[in-house]
């Protein structure tokens, strides 16, 4: 697992420290059978499903355990109960659920299922956490500050996009963040980046690809440099358009996210077209959590929020397209965020939608 640029100055924090009580576990190291669901997306999309399908079938494979996940038929809220129900019926006791998208049908598995431990990413279910349910959620508005900042350094002037997935607030997080790291390395890093209302939209999906890549056309088209891709499979479309560009000799740029993107935006030529990724550590929440599972320390009815701070979201530590000047740049305004210094809003107010 690649470390985040955020915590060079930082030990990095494991779940188990956040599981130390004395937690009511379903779980053994030798019995506990390990799931996961897919949202809307797909178990190789290189983004949030991936990523969490890596951590729990880490855990699975340090501990000698069954690992599986399913992708549900559609994506109502009674084909994710049915998913889960389905690993339920097959003995699984231990389910992680990546995606605001799972909300009513944690809710309603965590009252049918009182034995079933299960990890909700990128919500807080405020109806509600079940005792045996852990609910994750990120500051991805920090992930995308820094990212911001290194967009700006490394272009100096020009123009940015984004293309979100869903319009939900991960991902509008994600795009907030990157808006407020632009507007700060212009007021204080000598940087010149524009942003244009029109190239900010979210595609409706996680899971198109042409979509993805048709945005991206247009957004080079119209004269932006590098776009912040933050919508899973739709995303990998971006960044193949900016592949293509590259190899035909334009200079654009595409922003991974959720995980280090670079080898998705591999060129074949040993560079990459990904300038960056705002990342969160979705693989190694899941890793932790079924680890903790595993051993009888999980810990549920609880919703844990993490950040730069506790090393869990930032940007890779290196990249090859980032000098080391600007990778040090970007760490120093991570340490900013870390101490306070620096406060990254979550909201909308004076941004773009």
């Amino acid at each position: 697992m690649k470390k985040f640029l955020a915590v060079l100055l930082m030990v990095a924090l494991s779940f188990a420290a956040f599981a130390q009580g004395a937690g009511e576990s379903a779980g053994s190291s030798d019995s506990l059978k390990i799931g996961m669901v897919t949202d809307a997306g797909t178990i190789d999309d290189r983004s949030f499903n991936q990523g969490t399908y890596e951590g729990i079938a880490r855990a699975a494979e340090e501990l000698g355990l069954e690992c599986t996940y399913l992708r549900p038929a559609g994506t109502t809220t009674t084909d994710y109960l049915t998913a889960i129900s389905d690993l339920y019926d097959q003995g699984y006791r231990f389910i992680a659920c990546p995606g605001y998208l799972f909300v009513e049908a944690v809710s309603q598995a965590q009252q049918m299922y009182e034995d079933l431990m299960i990890v909700i990413i990128d919500d807080a279910l405020a109806s509600g956490i079940g005792a045996n349910t852990v609910a994750v959620t990120f500051r991805e508005n920090e992930a995308g500050f820094l990212a911001g900042v290194a967009t700006a350094l490394k272009l100096g002037e020009g123009e940015v996009g984004f293309v979100g997935g869903l319009e939900i607030p991960a991902v509008q997080k994600f795009n907030w963040g990157f808006q407020q790291g632009i507007t700060y390395a212009n007021e204080n890093l000598g940087t010149n980046i524009t942003m244009n209302e029109n190239n900010f939209v979210y595609s409706g999906s996680f899971a198109d690809l042409a979509l993805g890549q048709q945005l991206a056309t247009a957004m080079y088209d119209s004269g932006v440099d590098a776009i912040f891709a933050a919508a899973g499979g739709t995303g990998v479309g971006v960044i193949n358009e900016a592949k293509n560009r590259r190899l035909s000799g334009e200079d654009v740029w595409a922003i991974g996210v959720d995980v280090d993107q670079y080898t998705v935006g591999d060129m074949g030529n040993g560079e990459s077209c990904v300038l960056t990724s705002a990342m969160k550590d979705v693989a190694g929440v899941a890793y932790d959590q079924a680890v903790a599972a595993a051993n009888g320390t999980f810990e549920g009815g609880r919703h844990i929020e993490l950040g730069v701070a506790e090393g869990r979201a930032g940007i890779p530590a290196s990249n090859p397209n980032l000098t080391p000047e600007i990778e040090a740049q970007v760490a120093q305004v991570a340490e900013l965020i870390r101490s306070g210094e620096v406060t990254v809003q979550a909201t909308s107010d004076g941004l773009f939608k």
